[in-house]
């Protein structure tokens, strides 16, 4: 597996695979070919069904458009085989000859792949060694370590000051979105909630009030997201909200001190990595199971952690917090990360929360593995119709006009 700071990218939303991929993989591109007289660039299957609602064009034009014209092709019909998010970029002479092309894909959380995986441009070294949860799972019971010792083993001396960055801008991220009021960009004309909810909350007495913060703060980082500000993947754009509102609840309320925090970032990135290298973390490509579903399970595990969870209890928490979204459809209405995915952002880091609650009551012993829940996950994906899966074509998108 890759290192933890690929799942962790900082970054502007609103889509880490419809956003922020295809503006990295145009700076790629645009490195390459600087002497292009202009660029076609042909966006495939889901990347062009909800391209123009998550900006997609907008983050390749501001990348080349500065050197030379773009010209977007859309080809939402066209799935292409290795991935659903498939571009073609294409250099072209003063005559609209092609002079070079390549063709990438955005798998989710910000991350490009070829089909043959040849390019070392965008590939990156393996730093760890063992990339099932079991057997990290086996490690720990050996070693008397948990999951975050064996993230410092494999990364290197420095993340703890990445870590260190991710927390602070998924706080700023919070602060900013409880601050924000006002309508997000697009035509459905949706009102900012987290403020609302922060302020109702403070009002309720402790046993509702805890739900009702950890809700405003989810909001918070996925309105942001929805507006193009600063955010972290974790382990996407469009689920960027659980993990901060978990955390941030908890070290608020809890009063964690911040090196605990990281050391729960570091477990939530190592559950997150698990899923991406043995499944998936991309809704076009699984569904919002794979975005939503893994971050809760991330949020369970770090939370589950910060309260002294046994590595068992840890998995436990980690392998519910998925298993309990097997199936989320991914439908964008209009394309946006709007609806429903904020809402989905506020329940899954409520869930993350009774996931933990519910596993600390346990000895950790359990029936079905986390692993296995991954296995499924990636199987109800590959089952699941195109229509679901980030093409604004099915579910709750299906024929819905803004009002």
């Amino acid at each position: 597996m890759k290192s933890i700071k690929e799942l962790y990218r900082i970054g502007t939303g609103p889509s880490s695979s419809h956003t922020m991929g295809p503006r990295k993989a145009a700076q790629i591109f645009l490195g390459r070919h600087p002497e292009a007289v202009s660029f076609r660039v042909t966006l495939y299957g889901s990347l062009a069904a909800t391209g123009k609602g998550h900006m997609t064009n907008t983050a390749i034009t501001e990348t080349l458009e500065p050197i030379a014209p773009v010209e977007i092709v859309w080809e939402p019909k066209i799935f292409l085989p290795f991935h659903p998010n498939g571009m073609k970029f294409e250099s072209l002479d003063q005559d609209k000859n092609p002079t070079d092309e390549w063709t990438v894909f955005s798998i989710g959380g910000g991350a490009l792949a070829e089909e043959n995986d040849g390019d070392t441009s965008i590939n990156t070294p393996e730093v760890y060694e063992m990339s099932h949860l079991t057997e990290i799972l086996e490690w720990c019971k050996r070693t008397g370590k948990s999951y975050w010792e064996y993230v410092k083993e494999c990364e290197d001396s420095d993340i703890w000051d990445y870590l260190h960055e991710v927390w602070k801008t998924m706080q700023e991220a919070v602060r900013r979105g409880l601050d924000a009021e006002g309508v997000l960009p697009g035509p459905l004309n949706l009102r900012r909630k987290a403020s609302m909810y922060y302020i109702k909350a403070c009002g309720y007495k402790q046993s509702l009030q805890s739900r009702g913060l950890v809700f405003s703060y989810a909001l918070a980082v996925s309105e942001e997201n929805a507006s193009g500000g600063v955010i972290v993947t974790a382990p996407t754009c469009g689920s960027c909200g659980v993990v901060p509102a978990v955390l941030y609840h908890l070290a608020k309320s809890r009063d964690f001190s911040e090196i605990r925090v990281l050391r729960a970032l570091a477990t939530a990135g190592l559950i997150g990595n698990v899923v991406k290298n043995n499944a998936s973390i991309s809704g076009a490509e699984a569904g919002c199971q794979a975005e939503v579903g893994v971050a809760c399970s991330m949020a369970s595990a770090a939370a589950n952690q910060l309260f002294g969870g046994t590595p068992a209890q840890i998995e436990y928490a980690a392998e519910m917090g998925l298993e309990h979204h097997l199936g989320m459809t991914c439908d964008p209405v209009c394309g946006l990360v709007q609806i429903p995915c904020i809402e989905r952002n506020a329940y899954a880091a409520a869930r993350a929360l009774d996931a933990n609650l519910y596993s600390s009551f346990t000895d950790g012993m359990h029936c079905v593995s986390f692993d296995r829940v991954v296995e499924v996950m990636k199987e109800t994906g590959n089952d699941l119709p195109s229509l679901y899966k980030e093409t604004g074509e099915g579910g709750l998108a299906k024929d819905y006009h803004p009002m």
